[in-house]
């Protein structure tokens, strides 16, 4: 069995190429825990969550990372959530019954959006935005590696309701090598891997079958867990951004706020006292008198 919730990074010694390879297991069960997902659905938002483990070893970027699919069919969202820390959650939403089949027989026409968010640490978010281009999760996320990082990837993904897993190939840039057959050839060893394969053998066991006559180094194992950033301090700091008039509005109709995370489930509720002390946290002292 794989090592649970674990990324393991490879590299070919000999050729400029860069892997990676993600077990997610009780990272990926309690996101199973909070919402009752349709099947087709869960599968969609296991593999996308396994991307967003890979993603995090190749993308430069110190905060988080959200990954978003948006469409017009049934499934509406899918969203997933990573940070450097190695740190996910995920969610998504979606209208009526939810048909299996392809990705674009569940989200319809849309768009992929990447976003990191660096603003906590100083730095400028970024946020990259293309079209669903594709039949699944990985083809989506591979389209997108190269027409907005221009790098050749390859992206296996499998899910189902216990485990997530994937692993990336990456050519890397600017190194040139005399295996000028070395990518090529390390795709089509990377295509044999077979869902069933992704989910139940360990990471060296799979480098060992695919890659056996390659010069590997394989790097130890960094950890992967759940963990939700909702807190009801960002709540309250929603609340006031809503404004004074709406939030008594809603407290005049319903008595109280009910927030619930959608990533945790977590509700937070505030009364008529709780909101008060909100605004006056937020309503600036005025400034002493002047004195001549």
């Amino acid at each position: 069995m794989p090592t649970p919730d674990t990324l393991t990074r490879f590299l070919f010694e000999q050729a400029p190429v860069r892997g990676e390879l993600v077990s997610l297991d009780a990272t990926w069960r309690e996101v199973l825990k909070h919402a009752d997902y349709p099947p087709s659905l869960q599968i969609l938002l296991g593999e996308l969550m396994a991307a967003a483990a890979l993603l995090t070893a190749i993308l430069k970027f110190d905060g988080s990372m959200i990954l978003q699919m948006r469409g017009n069919g049934a499934v509406k969202l899918v969203v997933v959530e990573a940070t450097s820390a190695r740190t996910l959650r995920a969610t998504a939403k979606w209208d009526g019954e939810v048909p299996s089949g392809t990705l674009d027989a569940l989200l319809g026409e849309g768009n992929f959006v990447i976003t990191l968010d660096q603003t906590a640490n100083g730095k400028p978010a970024y946020q990259g935005i293309v079209p669903l281009v594709g039949s699944s999760v990985a083809e989506v996320l591979e389209h997108y590696m190269q027409s907005s990082e221009q790098l050749d990837t390859q992206i296996s993904l499998a899910a189902n309701d216990q485990r997530a897993a994937g692993m990336l190939i990456q050519r890397l840039p600017g190194v040139e090598t005399a295996d000028a057959d070395a990518w090529n050839r390390a795709g089509l060893l990377a295509a044999t891997l077979k869902p069933e394969e992704l989910l139940n053998l360990p990471a060296e066991t799979i480098l060992h079958r695919l890659f056996v006559e390659e010069d590997l180094r394989v790097f130890e194992g960094e950890r992967v867990s759940f963990s939700c950033s909702c807190s009801r301090e960002r709540v309250g700091d929603m609340l006031k951004m809503l404004g004074r008039d709406e939030v008594e509005s809603v407290l005049t109709e319903r008595g109280e706020i009910e927030v619930r995370c959608e990533f945790c489930n977590r509700m937070y509720r505030f009364d008529a006292v709780d909101a008060a002390q909100l605004f006056v946290a937020a309503t600036p002292l005025a400034a002493p008198p002047i004195k001549h």
